[in-house]
């Protein structure tokens, strides 16, 4: 689950990286759009790579929430029998809601897809302009998609700051000190992506991006 996990981040950095070229103007980004599809070109068909990428991720994503699924059942069959008087347990909010969390993210994932990917959702849906793609999906009178994209990217900071931790500990860290360091790292990198996610959406909505 932790190895998963890692991969997903790297790509949700990735994938941020990309977002925030939206603020270098139309035309770089249209052309970071198009040059996705003609990584490995002509070693790869047209759109090749993203495809390999779009496998490898699912393939990662159900063996995330195979292994999920896996702790969850070990957890209960550790406990066939549930306690008469069970004692509040203490943690953070991110942790009492990661399986919340995951459900969100996925439901929201495949909106994502279907709006930004396949532009079946999308107002404007044209695969040639993905800028306008995007200024067009958060546009003021849509408000309601840049609530839902907010919610979606809180609970993933949740689930990152968690899950983040929780890899670090799967991977061998166990001193107090470096677990003081991995919850640090953790919060950084959640709301670090966090930001950067949210900061396109807002952009596009106030006129900064249009």
């Amino acid at each position: 689950m932790a190895v998963t996990g890692i991969l997903l981040v790297l790509f949700l950095v990735a994938h941020m990286l990309g977002n925030l070229k939206v603020f270098t103007g139309e035309t770089s980004f249209d052309h970071y759009a198009h040059w996705l599809r003609e990584i490995g070109s002509p070693l790869l068909p047209p759109a090749g790579y993203l495809w390999l990428q779009r496998t490898v991720l699912l393939v990662a994503v159900l063996a995330h929430i195979g292994a999920a699924t896996a702790l969850a059942l070990r957890a209960r069959a550790a406990r066939p029998v549930r306690y008469a008087h069970r004692k509040a347990v203490k943690g953070s909010y991110a942790a009492r809601t990661m399986r919340w969390g995951g459900v969100i993210i996925l439901l929201f994932v495949i909106y994502h897809i279907l709006d930004l990917t396949t532009g079946h959702l999308n107002p404007q849906g044209d695969a040639g302009n993905p800028y306008g793609n995007v200024v067009a999906d958060f546009a003021p009178e849509r408000w309601y998609v840049t609530l839902f994209y907010t919610l979606a990217i809180v609970a993933l900071g949740f689930h990152l700051r968690h899950g983040a931790f929780s890899a670090f500990r799967s991977l061998g860290q166990q001193t107090p000190k470096g677990e003081r360091r991995a919850r640090a790292a953790a919060l950084v990198l959640a709301v670090a992506l966090s930001a950067g996610y949210l900061v396109v959406p807002f952009a596009v909505l106030t006129g900064l991006v249009a």
